[in-house]
């Protein structure tokens, strides 16, 4: 009853001068600056994680691999308690996770503490807050979807931008112990407060996606209905997103893990590793916000069919990049494509599937993307204990782009899900 009570008051409140829908992109947009920014450090924490624990290259890619995994996997939980509480507690509490667990890490003794402080606290925290953010976005917009959720996810570019070279140079300024304290309290002053700024749907507000108003409850009706989590399992549709998303995931993920290494084992300093994890988050802010508005045009379907064969490209070139400007190029067109991945993908299905459960079809479909990202990266790493080469891995990884391709050119039209 007092749920009907609110939203009764909430329509009747007077139109916004901002169209609420773009605080929802402007917090998505920070939450996913911290919790993505700070997860892709990782690369750079590599080496001394090693050192300091005497680990194989395999056994530290793990701790990224498991917190990839949780960020996608536990959207299957975030996104259905989404659905009924909303998105700003859970995203404020992800952030609070992620900044501890920088915090635990700094103190951590032995190996398997970083896999809990790291792995499982920042995986919690980026699966508790990214999950409901990108699909809180999703239902204030459709005739401006791929624009806004291009907007919303460059949070992710900017992030990888900006904090793995703050990161890099922090440790050789301060050491790795204390640059995971830096970032831990920046993440708890800035996160929360950003987390605030979401709100779950437009209907709560009376108004309809993009900012027209509510004229009548048919409309309010029309907007809310969708289909059920147990109707889109049972979906040709759905499984062709999900096999999609895991295998980019499988791909996608794999550089943020290793390229600066790689870029190392061809002699170049950990700096210039770092610069092109730097580069990546260049060439990805520029896909999220240039390549979401083109979406809104060409069509979010083929257009992430070109993100996916783009990335198979970039990983044949990698396979060719043993210098600075071949490297430089590989990490801003990966970026490209990679940021238009992000940004497209939860768009993408927000067309089949959007309604009153989409956190829960989506958080479920990420679920894909978790487990691909928790193989790619950690078998990425055991491929290179054992042969001290990366080549099966990106071949592996060209190929996964290859049946992401596919798998979005069989999925149908957009209006009449099977």
């Amino acid at each position: 009853m007092l749920k009907h009570v609110t939203s009764d008051i909430d329509a009747t409140r007077p139109p916004a001068r901002i169209f609420p829908g773009w605080l929802v992109v402007a917090g998505t947009f920070v939450v996913s600056l911290l919790g993505f920014g700070v997860a892709y450090t990782f690369s750079s924490f590599l080496p001394p994680l090693q050192q300091a624990f005497a680990a194989t290259r395999g056994d530290v890619s793990l701790v990224f691999a498991l917190s990839g995994f949780l960020y996608f996997c536990l959207g299957a939980i975030s996104g259905p308690l989404a659905d009924r509480l909303g998105p700003r507690w859970l995203a404020v509490g992800g952030m609070l996770c992620i900044g501890l667990g920088m915090l635990l890490t700094s103190q951590a003794q032995a190996l398997w503490q970083v896999y809990v402080s790291y792995g499982l606290s920042v995986g919690l925290g980026v699966g508790f807050s990214y999950t409901p953010a990108i699909a809180a976005v999703q239902r204030w917009f459709v005739q401006k979807r791929g624009f806004a959720a291009g907007m919303a996810a460059a949070g992710i570019g900017i992030g990888t931008l900006i904090i793995p070279p703050l990161a890099t140079w922090l440790i050789g300024t301060t050491g790795w112990r204390t640059t995971y304290i830096i970032l831990g309290i920046i993440t708890l002053l800035l996160g929360p407060v950003a987390a605030l700024l979401l709100e779950h749907s437009p209907q709560r507000r009376g108004l309809l996606p993009d900012g027209a108003s509510l004229s009548s409850e048919r409309d309010t009706n029309a907007q809310q209905d969708g289909p059920t989590l147990g109707q889109a399992l049972r979906s040709r549709t759905f499984w062709l997103l999900y096999i999609s998303t895991f295998a980019a995931g499988l791909a996608a993920f794999t550089p943020f893990a290793h390229l600066a290494a790689y870029a190392h084992d061809h002699g170049l300093s950990a700096a210039f590793g770092a610069t092109l994890i730097a580069l990546i988050g260049v060439g990805s802010t520029a896909g999220r916000f240039l390549l979401g508005k083109a979406a809104d045009r060409l069509g979010l379907r083929y257009s992430l069919m070109v993100m996916y064969f783009g990335m198979m490209v970039m990983f044949f070139w990698w396979l060719l990049a043993v210098n600075t400007w071949t490297l430089v190029v590989l990490a801003l067109l990966f970026g490209v494509f990679y940021g238009g991945f992000a940004a497209l993908a939860p768009a993408l299905t927000a067309v089949y599937f959007n309604g009153r459960r989409f956190s829960s079809i989506i958080g479920v479909q990420f679920t894909g993307v978790g487990i691909g990202t928790l193989l790619g990266p950690s078998l990425a790493g055991l491929v290179y204990d054992l042969s001290h080469s990366y080549m099966v891995p990106i071949l592996v990884s060209a190929a996964a782009c290859l049946i992401a391709t596919l798998c979005l050119f069989f999925i149908g039209n957009p209006s009449q899900p099977k």
